[in-house]
């Protein structure tokens, strides 16, 4: 038996009620997520439910891009996050096994690939 565990987010930022600076969505935190590194990135609401699960090569971009982009799948949930966690893992292979394993395990509500527990 494999034992996977979830690892421990290295950034959490949170939205704000109302935001002095600029923000997209009330994040105003979003240099504390790394430009240029990989890994996996957790969308919750205000109840700390998972809400969405992804990867990126480069996390910032990939993250922002979910908020700004219309063919997104959270493009009409944009509004409900209010955490964001993110996880960097350099390794393509470990990034694919975290996603679809977070998923599964906590039952990510708008991830539509990769569900298994249906």
């Amino acid at each position: 038996m494999i034992q996977i565990t979830i690892p421990t987010p290295d950034v959490t930022i949170h939205k704000q009620k109302d935001p002095e600076l600029s923000n997209i969505y009330g994040f105003t935190d979003f240099h504390l997520i790394s430009r240029d590194k990989a890994g996996i990135f957790m969308f919750y609401n205000d109840r700390d439910e998972l809400l969405f699960v992804g990867k990126a090569r480069k996390l910032r971009p990939r993250i922002k891009k979910h908020f700004e982009d219309t063919v997104s799948i959270m493009k009409n949930y944009r509004g409900e996050v209010t955490k964001i966690e993110v996880c960097i893992v350099e390794d393509p292979v470990h990034r694919e096994i975290y996603e679809t394993f977070i998923i599964n395990e906590l039952k990510a509500r708008y991830n539509i690939d990769k569900v298994l527990y249906k």
